[in-house]
């Protein structure tokens, strides 16, 4: 981690958004910004981003509607007794790299990980006017106490890469890519 990144989590208050996130919203996000993400979170990571291109290319419907929506790649462990969720923390985002354009083409804007994106990626969240957010890695078990509601809503076969369907109550996270490309992980000169 270097110190500019953490110099940007910290220098900004923090903005609250709440879920489906609008255009205008995505728009006006920052490279750098901390958030707190409130509302209905999709976790997906390759084996459901996988299914998810298949369906698209077969011309079927979607198990959940991507327009505002969040993705979350991420795959919590089992849930403990009186909890709702086991720990979950961001999956590497590179293992999605190959199916984001195709996703972001068909409406998806909003995705949540950790790590560098492909020059690819960063083109089509720019094409596309998406944002992609960090999450911290590491912070797992603190990141499910955010956690106040999850059902599995595709894909149960998949064990934890199921897509499941969160409510969330201000899970922290720092805006990695705008909507214009700039990048947290890209050096500045």
């Amino acid at each position: 981690m270097n110190a500019g990144w953490c110099f940007a989590f910290t220098l900004y208050e923090p903005m609250i958004i709440q879920t489906p996130i609008s255009d205008d919203v995505i728009a006006g996000l920052t490279t750098g910004q901390q958030v707190f993400l409130s509302g209905t979170v999709y976790t997906a990571r390759d084996a459901a981003h996988q299914r998810l291109v298949e369906l698209l290319r077969r011309g079927e419907a979607l198990p959940f509607p991507f327009a505002g929506q969040v993705v979350f790649y991420a795959g919590p462990s089992p849930s403990p007794p009186g909890r709702v969720i086991g720990s979950i923390g961001p999956t590497t985002s590179g293992r999605m790299d190959a199916y984001t354009p195709e996703l972001m083409r068909a409406g998806l804007k909003v995705m949540i990980g950790k790590g560098l994106r492909s020059d690819e990626v960063v083109a089509v969240i720019r094409e596309c006017g998406g944002v992609y957010f960090a999450a911290i890695g590491g912070a797992a078990a603190i990141i499910s106490r955010c956690v106040t509601a999850a059902e599995v809503v595709a894909f149960d076969d998949l064990g934890t890469e199921a897509i499941r369907k969160l409510t969330v109550e201000r899970l922290p996270l720092i805006v990695a890519t705008d909507s214009r490309g700039n990048c947290i992980y890209t050096p500045t000169n």
